[in-house]
């Protein structure tokens, strides 16, 4: 069987090395912005500092154009100019946006490209309106651990982090984590009663051990710019994969427009621009699968539906989870130097239970080490002269602690296309609105009232009036919009994630997502993708 992939974010290239590997042709058609070669491999985060002609350049574009400074970007979070790529996006591709501002990617590999690499399985009562339980993905969470190198073990958590096969031993822990996992374990019962909350340490996509040609993790303190060894996993890396099967072509620098439909209403051809010559090409296939994340994805159905019928529709339930960041303050690190050969993202995780299980608040906690601190320092509530000074004392003592928060489809919150806007193409724009619950801020308050008094016992206080809401979309968790459902309805897909309309397309990324839990997604969206391509091919 030939078939025809869309997009090579994470969904995507583990649905096709699935398929792959069951002997089936598969081309993939992909924007495909390529990433930056690697400077000196071997070098550590020091080392590359003082290596590097031009360091400044590296770390933060010309100009200094990715300092976060005051007064411009609210943000705790900065990406460096390596990570460019990944947010580049073609002319082909705009949208105006109503209350969520989303990031979108056409990198090699998605917007996973960036990420942190949480990995945490889904429990029953976060699957309660998918059309399958844990124990049906369980196989698929262990084959992606296997695939892709998941560090993690037994701990408070595990009654929230379902556990299965394949997950390699834990990383050293940073001197911060330890002190506040060991500050933890002396009151953990009077906590986790008073609170209902828990600490313990993350699950991360990152090996431990060597696998393959990838190397373990060896603390060189350069997660955030793109690990030289390949040691913390990323899309591209299964991308490269799939290259080495005879049965894979990748079609690079094609944007995916729409489906033709032949009067059965199953698809006959992919019309694609190629962005390199500005034509237009068909592909044809036996199947079809959209896996170029829910904005895109939804695009490309709204504009089969708008050629096909001449009818602009809305494709309802947009979800995304709300993230709170709040620094705090490890006392007991205070004067302690902080380690740059460390791994840079979040070692430890944090619970807190609610009134529903499947409403659970989850937490990653990062300590700042080598990562883009200005964005902290500069909203120190002092002048930027003396918040530097004071910087350099509390480093070692800075984490941040990012709470996601779940959310759930509404029919107010949809993608649809704008027939008053036209893209350079003469196609309707894309036009995205959403809006929070009126509930939201009575959550986050709760919320933010737990973590506060639960590491004030810690001690590792939050540091008063720098909490910060991230704005809608920040978290790039986009789902909901083509929701997995066991009834046939409209703009809906199987529990095999077949598209109820239209027989021959498939869709696996998180666009089928009927519930979106507070903990990252991109785990399962992977393992569901293996389940996908499993059981329909």
């Amino acid at each position: 069987m030939k078939i025809l992939v869309v997009g090579s974010g994470p969904s995507g290239v583990h649905f096709a090395l699935t398929v792959l590997r069951k002997n089936h042709r598969v081309v993939m058609l992909d924007v495909g912005r390529p990433s930056p070669e690697i400077p000196l491999p071997d070098a550590d985060f020091l080392g590359l500092k003082g290596r590097l002609q031009d360091p400044a350049r590296y770390f933060l574009g010309p100009r200094f154009r990715s300092a976060s400074l005051p007064g411009q970007n609210d943000e705790y979070y900065g990406l460096p100019p390596s990570k460019d790529y990944v947010f580049d996006r073609p002319a082909e591709f705009s949208f105006v946006q109503d209350g969520l501002e989303p990031l979108v990617s056409f990198a090699a590999g998605g917007l996973a490209e960036s990420w942190t690499g949480g990995c945490y399985p889904l429990n029953d009562y976060e699957l309660r309106e998918f059309p399958f339980d844990y124990q049906e993905i369980a196989p698929y969470y262990s084959e992606i651990a296997a695939r892709i190198g998941v560090a993690g073990g037994e701990d408070d958590l595990s009654s929230y982090f379902p556990g299965h096969d394949h997950l390699l031993p834990m990383l050293n822990l940073d001197e911060s984590g330890a002190r506040l996992l060991a500050a933890y374990d002396r009151h953990r019962s009077r906590l986790s009663t008073r609170y209902k909350a828990r600490l313990g340490r993350s699950r991360q996509a990152v090996l431990s051990r060597p696998i393959g040609e990838r190397r373990a993790c060896t603390y060189c303190g350069r997660c955030l710019w793109g690990c030289p060894h390949g040691a913390f996993y990323t899309p591209s890396l299964t991308l490269r994969e799939c290259l080495s099967y005879a049965n894979f072509q990748y079609i690079p620098n094609a944007f995916a427009s729409h489906f033709e439909l032949a009067p059965s209403g199953s698809i006959e051809r992919l019309l694609s621009y190629d962005l390199d010559k500005g034509a237009q090409i068909q592909y044809a296939a036996d199947a079809y699968v959209l896996a170029c994340g829910t904005l895109s994805t939804s695009n490309l159905v709204l504009r089969t539906i708008y050629k096909s019928r001449k009818e602009i529709v809305r494709l309802t339930g947009l979800m995304d989870n709300r993230q709170l960041l709040a620094p705090l303050c490890n006392l007991s690190m205070l004067g302690h130097p902080h380690d740059a050969k460390s791994y840079q993202y979040h070692q430890l995780a944090f619970g807190i239970e609610t009134d529903a299980p499947d409403r659970y608040v989850h937490g990653q906690i990062t300590t700042l080490k080598t990562a883009t601190t200005h964005p902290i320092f500069s909203k120190l509530p002092i002048d930027l002269r003396s918040a530097i000074g004071v910087f350099r004392h509390l480093r070692s003592s800075l984490t941040v602690l990012n709470l996601n928060f779940c959310d759930w489809r509404r029919e107010g919150n949809y993608i649809t296309l704008s027939d008053e806007l036209r893209d350079a193409r003469g196609w309707p724009t894309l036009t995205i609105k959403y809006r929070p619950t009126a509930e939201e801020p009575e959550l986050l308050r709760k919320a933010h009232a737990v973590a506060r008094g639960f590491f004030r016992e810690l001690g590792a206080p939050l540091i008063p009036g720098m909490t910060h809401i991230r704005p809608m979309g920040a978290s790039v968790h986009y789902s909901g919009t083509l929701p997995m459902s066991t009834q046939k309805r409209q703009f809906s897909v199987s529990p095999e994630c077949r598209f109820h309309d239209i027989d021959n397309l498939f869709v696996v990324d998180g666009s089928v997502v009927p519930f979106l839990p507070a903990k990252n997604l991109t785990f399962t969206l992977m393992a569901n993708a293996a389940r996908v391509a499993s059981k329909a091919f």
